[in-house]
């Protein structure tokens, strides 16, 4: 089998009908939700609330894009949080140092870049599991952000930086227009470039996408970096929204970007997932929040809830994988 096989078949295609037909089930659940909530509190629909959840959903949804791209290829990062954490602090700390926005922001995210190889590295040659090495810099990243920092915050006095997630366009938060910056180029790379279709084919099966002709080590790489890159892009948004830099910020996104990601379809076991998926998993977790605590409802619950969803779907998922044999 050939490289050029494999980009003509080791894509979803067949199952582009049941992925649509899926991602239109997400966004039915979506909106029967937004309408419920609308029905169940006078608050819900009020535009505050709604800026609210978009700018809340939108960093999920960016990390969830980034996340899908490493669980396509059975691999997992529980680093994106830790991730967003410690890049809020560079940027506050380059910022406060005076180093120029445009430089700074480059900056952060280069940092991105190199924690994805980093974890690439670590799979494939020093042959890590992605559980291990991912959860390893999870942890040291905290302690290296709460030791730049002193254990304390840095704050941000740019008001270009800050006012940037607090604008909107077209009556639109900027941070909603950020999932779109993000997504169509996502789309672009999974569904219709080569590139996309290898993360499939190394999900599936990935000493098979290796006979075939695809660099395996490449496109892991690839997966991871596009994730940890994505997480200190949310890092940025983070910062601007806040206005601090804080290494404890964004604790337990990791599951809340897992989360998203399986409820949008993507498979755990690999080579299943798309990029509206996720996103719509995002914001139906974010109306799920939202939706409770404007109904007063305990935070715990809305953590069991999450809970139920994601083992509700992991084994609908494991019967399709059954029926596929």
């Amino acid at each position: 089998m050939s490289v050029e096989t494999v980009e003509s078949s080791a894509g979803p295609t067949p199952r582009k009908g049941i992925s649509i037909l899926f991602g239109l089930t997400l966004l039915g659940l979506l909106l029967f939700l937004w309408l419920l909530l609308g029905f169940a509190t006078n608050s819900f629909w009020t535009p505050n609330n709604i800026s609210n959840l978009l700018r809340q959903g939108a960093m999920t949804a960016i990390l969830a894009v980034g996340q899908t791209f490493v669980i396509i290829t059975a691999g997992i990062d529980l680093s994106v949080g830790a991730v967003v954490g410690f890049t809020s602090v560079i940027v506050a700390w380059l910022l406060a140092a005076g180093v120029p926005l445009w430089l700074a922001v480059i900056a952060t995210l280069a940092i991105g870049v190199l924690i994805g190889a980093f974890h690439a590295f670590g799979i494939v040659r020093m042959g890590l599991p992605a559980f291990i090495i991912t959860l390893a810099t999870l942890t040291s990243l905290r302690g290296i952000g709460l030791l730049i920092t002193n254990g304390s915050t840095i704050s941000i006095t740019n008001e270009a930086f800050t006012n940037f997630s607090r604008a909107n366009f077209l009556g639109v938060p900027s941070l909603f227009w950020m999932v779109i910056v993000v997504a169509v180029p996502a789309y672009i790379f999974l569904h219709l470039s080569r590139f996309g279709r290898y993360l499939f084919a190394v999900g599936s099966n990935s000493e098979a996408a290796r006979l075939s002709g695809v660099n395996v080590n490449r496109t892991t790489y690839l997966a991871y970096i596009l994730s940890s890159t994505c997480a200190a892009f949310v890092g940025l948004l983070l910062a601007s929204r806040i206005g601090i830099g804080n290494a404890t910020q964004a604790e337990g996104w990791e599951l809340q970007a897992i989360a998203s990601s399986v409820i949008g379809g993507t498979s755990l076991f690999g080579a299943v997932g798309s990029v509206h998926g996720p996103l719509l998993g995002a914001f139906i977790l974010a109306t799920i929040n939202n939706g409770a605590n404007l109904l007063n409802v305990n935070s715990f619950w809305q953590r069991i809830i999450t809970g139920l969803l994601i083992i509700v779907i992991v084994y609908f998922d494991q019967l399709r994988r059954r029926g596929e044999r």
